[in-house]
Formats: structure tokens, C-alpha cells, sequence
């Protein structure tokens, strides 16, 4: 029996000589509208993509497609193929070889400025592309002909006054240009010039009671005093203080010495403005080393008087004076002490000169003697008077005695008054008694007969340890002791004779 073909062939793959399976049940999900708008059909298309375009239909169209429109004709002039080459494929037949060495040029090339040549082949320069000339706008100006130099000077092409005014216009922007030129040369270069340096308003703050200050107030009243012999080579110099209006001058009295042993001897006083004046002698006292002498000026400047038994150890001081004939120095210091009993050689073969002094550490030096010694407020304290140094040079070591003003100007109005001073006196000589290292008081050497030590019962032995309540450590503590009393005044005085202390009073005497 013959075998029939089966209606339904069989597909590759299907299990040989059995049935086909059947196939599985179509299930479909359900889809979002919004997925089936976004991605279904477009309009109008019920079946697959492909029949949107079917070969050999009339002009190529679908029906029922509309198609873009034709390009426009400049673009297809420009891109279509060139004339002869209607549907030429511009690909190589297949086969041939795609080598430029072996075929060259293909007879479907046929210029080699072709523009649909080999793509294989080297690249042409074409020639540079030539700028057409832009149509001048609407309202523009056309441009004239430029001259040259020879044309516009001789060739008639430019109007006399136009070159004047050329002319005139250049010598403006030279001269301008030549200024700036010098200004900036004469202003300053990378070498020279005038600086630029920048200056505070104000120096340095000078409050009230500052140094600065008071040597400003203080400095007219102090005085530089020139001691010379008119023919002599050389000679002193030393320093005065103006304390009264009417030209008195107190310096010390080795700085007027040799005027006074000497009338032929000049003095002059010097201020800090420069005039010079001759100085008068009106009085000196060698054993206080205080002396007065006096100017003829007009509404001088007066120094004001302080009470220096006000002052304490530390307390501020500032020293004026001309020092080494540097006239008008100022120095400033504390007060090392007060009180200091005091001997200094006496000057031109006189005896030593004792007295109670200020000690300050403000540096004095050989000139500052009869200068000012003031406190911080100005007022004379002292009279700057000697120094202790060390050396051959006798320089300043920061050791300066100055004698106190109540005691100086004391002195000073009996010079003014008397042209002499009275001491008062004990009537007894006396050397510092020493136990050891220590000074133990003043022992009396000698006793005056009709002295006031005499009269009070002071022998020669006793060793005096108290003057009215101040102790006396040596002999120039008695001295100044006994100076700080007035003549005539009654004074306790404490001894010891033969190892028993003993209090006398004495009435003080005349030197």
C-alpha cells in the first residue's frame, strides 16, 4: 500500500514519523493602554512593519504612504551622481582586487579629478578658495586712495592748511610727550630721585610732668658760666641757676674761685638761646662751696624752688648743667640717698669743704657743677656740686652729690644780703673715731679755750655719738650736724668720756 503524504509537513526539528505536536494555548496579558499608545501600531497599520513597503509597486509607494517630499534642487545638483554615471553602483565589482597598484584605475574611474574617484587614492589639493568682494553698504562711504608721503608734501594732493594744521597738531603731541618724558626723568628713576618716605604725624607723646617737658621749662633758667683771664690760653667752665628775677645766679663756689681770688678774671653767662652777658661776684662762701653772682637781662627765666627735705630715696631727679662744656645737657636718675655728710678737696690749695649732700645716680660729670638738680615736677632740689669717680679720667661712675636747696638758697640770701656767711660753730677739732671696720662717732682732738665746747664742759678725749638727736658717725657728720643749727641756738649734745655717756648742752657760736 502506497504511503500518502501528510498534508501537514513537517517542520525541522519535529520528532520524525510522528505527529506534530500541537500548539500550546495562546495567552496574551493584558496591556496598558498607556504602553500600547507609546508602542503599538502607528495609524492605519493593521499587520507587520515590513508591508510599509512592498517592491515593484507602482513608483515605489505603498499605497495610502505619504513619503517625505523631494529635495530641494540645489542639494540634489550637489549630491547626485555625476552625468554618465546613472546606476553605477559606486562600489567595486565583487572579485576585483581593491589594490591601487594593480588596477590603478578602473574604467568606472575615468579622470583623476573625478570627484566619485577611488577612495583608496591620495588626496587632491583643490586651489584656495577666493573671497568675492562685499557689496559696500547702503550709506557708506567709499574709500579714497592712499597717498604717500612724497604725494601729500609735493604732489598738490593736500591743502596748504591742512598741512599747517597737521603740523601744528604734531608739535602739540611732541611737546605734550616731551613733558611727561621729563617729569617722569626728573620725578625719579630706578636709582635716584627724590624718595618717598612716609612721616608720622607726631613725634613722641610728651604728657604733662615727662622729661621731655620739664628740661624744656627748665632749661632757660639754667646758665653756662665761662671763667677766663683775659691773655690766658684756657679756661673754666661750670654751670649757674637763675633763682631771682633780678639776675641772681647760685653756682658753686670752685667754679668762680679763680674770679674771686683774681678781679682781672671774667665771667659770662651763657643761656640756652645762645646770648652771652658778663656775670658779676656778688658773694661766695668756700666752706658751704656755694657762691652767688649776678647778670644784667631783662625778665630772665627764674627757676622754682622745692623743698628737698621732701624728698625720699628713689624719688625721680633730673640733672641739668653743661658737663665737659657740653652746654645745656640733661641727665635723669633716682636719689641713691639723703643726708650724706660729704668731704671734697678744696680748690686752688683751700681746705677741704664739707657738707650734707643729696646722692643720686643721674650722671654727672666735671661742667654740671652749680647746675640744677630738679624733681619731677620741675623744682630746683639741689645744686649739683661734685662726684665720686674711680680712674685717672675722674668720669662719672653713677655716684653725684647735689647740696639740698633749703640749705643752698639759705645760704644764697645771706650772699645776696651780707656778701658773707656765718657758721655756726662748736669750737672744737675732731677726727672720726674707728673700732674696727665701723666708726664709732667724732673723738675732740683739741678744745678752744673760750669756745662754746669749753663753756659746756667738752674735753679733749670725748667722743661725741649725738648732735640734738642725730647720730654722728665721724667727723663730717659732726660738721654738717652742727651747720644744720643757727648761731646762738642751744643744742644737746651726747658724749662718752672714760666708757659713762654723758649729755651737755652747748650754746652754738660764729666761725
Amino acid at each position: 500500500m502506497t504511503e500518502q503524504p501528510n498534508e501537514n509537513h513537517q517542520q525541522p526539528g519535529a520528532p520524525a514519523g510522528g505527529d506534530r505536536l500541537t500548539p500550546r494555548p495562546l495567552n496574551r496579558p493584558a496591556v496598558d493602554d498607556v504602553q500600547a499608545a507609546t508602542f503599538g501600531r502607528p495609524q492605519g497599520v493593521d499587520g507587520a512593519f515590513d508591508k510599509l513597503y512592498t517592491p515593484g509597486l507602482t513608483n515605489g509607494h505603498s499605497p495610502g504612504i505619504n513619503l517625505a517630499p523631494p529635495a530641494p534642487e540645489s542639494l540634489a545638483e550637489a549630491f547626485r551622481r555625476p552625468p554618465g554615471a546613472e546606476g553605477v553602483l559606486l562600489e567595486r565589482p565583487h572579485g576585483e582586487s581593491g589594490s591601487a597598484e594593480d588596477d590603478p584605475e578602473s574604467p568606472l574611474w575615468t579622470s583623476s579629478s573625478d570627484p566619485w574617484r577611488d577612495p583608496a587614492a591620495g588626496a587632491v589639493l583643490g586651489g584656495p578658495a577666493v573671497q568675492t568682494e562685499e557689496e559696500p553698504k547702503a550709506g557708506a562711504r567709499p574709500r579714497g586712495a592712499q597717498l604717500s608721503l612724497p604725494e601729500v608734501l609735493f604732489g598738490r594732493r593736500v591743502k596748504p592748511k591742512a598741512l599747517v594744521l597737521l603740523g601744528v597738531v604734531a608739535l602739540l603731541i611732541g611737546a605734550v610727550g616731551g613733558f611727561i618724558g621729563w617729569w617722569a626723568a626728573d620725578t625719579g628713576t630706578a636709582l635716584t630721585g627724590e624718595a618717598t618716605i612716609s612721616e608720622a604725624e607726631a613725634a613722641k607723646e610728651r604728657p604733662a610732668g615727662s622729661i621731655a617737658e620739664i628740661a624744656k621749662r627748665v632749661a632757660p633758667a639754667v646758665v653756662s658760666l665761662e671763667v677766663y683771664k683775659p691773655g690766658a690760653e684756657q679756661g673754666e667752665q661750670g654751670s649757674g641757676v637763675m633763682i631771682d628775677p633780678q639776675g641772681y645766679v647760685l653756682t658753686n663756689e670752685h667754679v668762680v674761685s679763680s674770679a674771686v681770688a683774681d678781679p682781672q678774671t671774667k665771667i659770662t653767662a651763657v643761656f640756652v638761646d645762645g646770648s652771652r652777658t658778663e656775670a658779676k661776684i656778688v658773694g661766695s662762701d668756700q666752706k658751704t662751696d656755694l657762691a652767688v653772682v649776678k647778670v644784667n637781662v631783662t625778665n630772665p627765666t627764674v627757676l622754682q624752688v622745692g623743698k628737698s627735705a621732701n624728698l625720699q630715696v628713689g624719688d625721680t631727679v633730673i640733672a641739668l648743667g653743661s658737663p665737659l662744656a657740653l652746654q645745656n645737657s640733661v641727665t635723669s636718675g633716682i636719689v641713691s640717698a639723703i643726708n650724706r655728710p660729704v668731704t671734697a678737696g678744696g680748690d686752688n690749695g683751700g681746705p677741704p669743704v664739707t657738707y650734707e649732700a643729696i646722692q643720686t645716680d643721674a650722671p654727672i660729670n666735671h661742667g654740671n657743677s652749680g647746675g640744677a638738680l630738679v624733681d619731677s615736677t620741675g623744682a630746683l632740689v639741689g645744686i649739683n656740686s661734685s662726684i665720686r669717680s674711680s680712674g685717672a679720667d675722674g668720669g662719672s661712675i653713677g655716684i653725684g652729690f647735689a647740696i639740698p636747696s633749703d640749705f643752698a638758697v639759705k645760704i644764697a640770701k645771706s650772699l645776696i644780703k651780707d656778701g658773707k656767711v656765718s657758721h655756726p660753730d662748736i669750737g672744737i677739732n675732731a677726727s672720726s673715731t674707728v673700732m674696727g671696720s665701723t666708726t664709732m662717732g667724732a673723738q675732740v682732738k683739741n678744745v678752744a679755750p673760750t669756745g662754746p665746747a669749753a663753756s659746756a664742759g667738752i674735753k679733749e678725749g670725748d667722743v661725741i655719738t649725738k648732735i640734738a638727736g642725730r647720730t654722728v658717725r665721724d667727723s663730717a657728720e659732726l660738721t654738717v650736724a652742727v651747720r644744720g643749727h643757727d648761731v646762738g641756738e642751744v643744742v644737746p649734745v651726747q658724749l662718752v668720756r672714760d666708757g659713762a655717756l654723758l649729755v651737755v648742752d652747748v650754746t652754738l657760736g660764729s666761725d
